[in-house]
């Protein structure tokens, strides 16, 4: 672990007061612990923006099931990415009747994931879709209870 290095920081006292009553909210035991996830989160933001940064992520869709040729092109879409390793795995819900929702883990430099999830929640028969990514930091994350 690198070593801690101490700083100031000046705000406005509504500033404070607001961010204080909401990392009390989130469980942060100090304002120390919640800037260092704010920085992380930032750092991992801009990382995700680069073309070439490495992220990891989830591609959620639901989708009616009931479209032609739909689950064939899903299935397609993790072969054809195999050898790049960007779909690791995948997990179907059955919805109702006409619908399921898939989330696939995907992993892979930000522009190729980005092009992956275009590709796939733009196919006719997916309703809605959504891509969530953070980055894979070249620093260790530290978990709560180590830091």
């Amino acid at each position: 672990m690198s070593k801690t290095q101490r700083f100031g920081i000046s705000m406005p006292s509504d500033l404070l007061e607001a961010f204080d009553e909401l990392i009390a909210e989130q469980g942060y035991p100090n304002r120390s612990e919640a800037i260092r996830d704010i920085v992380r989160n930032y750092l991992i933001e801009r990382e995700w923006e680069a073309p070439e940064g490495e992220v990891v992520g989830t591609i959620t869709i639901v989708y009616d099931h009931h479209t032609r040729g739909l689950e064939s092109r899903l299935i397609q879409f993790q072969h054809d990415h195999e050898h790049i390793g960007h779909i690791c795995c995948t997990t179907h819900v059955h919805l109702d009747h006409d619908n399921c929702v898939e989330v696939m883990v995907v992993q892979g430099k930000a522009e190729d994931v980005r092009r992956l999830a275009d590709s796939i929640i733009s196919t006719r028969g997916v309703k809605h879709g959504q891509l969530a990514c953070t980055g894979v930091m070249p620093l260790k994350r530290q978990h709560h209870h180590d830091r």
